[in-house]
């Protein structure tokens, strides 16, 4: 066990005792690792300064009371420390896999219904547009700026913003991160990981998210959507999904921009927010999107 790992599982009650060989497993701000039965969570850095990690480890049991998520054994929000049960025969999706597994947007799908369904109480509010201020105000203190062209992007998100506002669905508990790496699949479910920026939200966010971090065509877009309704999903439906496609990438950017000002070395974020922003940019552009988002705002 290296020394680091080897010190920290010694102040862990649920870590103490194993003498094996830490894996180290995936993270693009943190580090975690699989110890046994158990999976191990190190905070990355800098990560303190946009995580709340109360609300992560409030949210990490409900999830996991919902049935969706691993056991909790130990969080510790001052340290950021988490340890969660280990699930075994799981695989770590990606988007090639989202792609080459079949069935699996759909069971990601209804893992996430089942979560909107739960009645679970998250603590925070994931406010899209505050944490677009908030990250912006963030990056005013680094070194580094928001791209060209990010601001004619807001006046049109403003537009967008309108067209949600118009028919509001209620605030379910959400997890409002779902990376393609969140998500573990055992072939014939999924559970879902990594709480950090879970909260109360519109639950068509955690659909448009997936579809963009998955990199999902219409057929898959349609087998989630399907799976999530038990039907079709309405035009209505689809375009609400639609409009979180392009919010989340409006998102995103900036936190790929504040981790490339953090010097996280995970990877290229510079390379990242670029690419999210100039996907956002091309959807927001795009033929239909316009005649989508009054769809949205006529509700229906």
């Amino acid at each position: 066990m290296t020394d680091d790992i080897a010190a920290i599982a010694a102040r862990i009650p649920a870590l103490q005792g194993f003498t094996g060989t830490p894996r180290r497993l995936g993270g693009l701000t943190n580090r975690v690792w699989h110890l046994g039965g158990h999976v191990l969570r190190i905070p990355g850095e800098g990560t303190a300064e946009y995580i709340d990690r109360t609300n992560e480890a409030t949210a990490a049991r409900a999830a996991a009371a919902a049935g969706v998520s691993p056991e909790v054994l130990h969080a510790d929000p001052a340290s950021g420390l988490m340890v969660t049960r280990f699930i075994p025969d799981t695989v770590t999706m990606t988007p090639d896999l989202f792609r080459s597994r079949p069935g699996s947007p759909a069971r990601a799908a209804r893992e996430l219904r089942q979560l909107h369904d739960s009645g679970v109480i998250f603590p925070a509010r994931f406010d899209l547009f505050a944490m677009i201020d908030d990250y912006r105000a963030l990056l005013a203190g680094k070194s580094v700026a928001p791209p060209e062209g990010y601001d004619a992007a807001l006046r049109e998100a403003d537009r967008v913003r309108t067209a949600l506002a118009a028919h509001p669905l209620p605030q379910a508990p959400c997890h409002c991160d779902p990376l393609c790496e969140n998500f573990l699949d055992t072939g014939s479910r999924m559970w879902i990981v990594d709480w950090e920026y879970s909260g109360m939200n519109d639950p068509m966010w955690d659909l448009g998210d997936l579809s963009v971090e998955a990199g999902f065509d219409a057929a898959q877009d349609a087998a989630m959507l399907t799976a999530y309704f038990g039907r079709p999903a309405g035009p209505w439906e689809e375009a609400r999904m639609i409009a979180y496609k392009a919010m989340c990438d409006l998102l995103w950017t900036l936190w790929g921009l504040i981790q490339h000002a953090n010097g996280n070395p995970a990877d290229d974020f510079l390379a990242y927010a670029t690419g999210r922003f100039q996907r956002c940019r091309a959807l927001m552009s795009s033929p239909d999107f316009a005649a989508r988002m009054e769809s949205l705002h006529r509700g229906g």
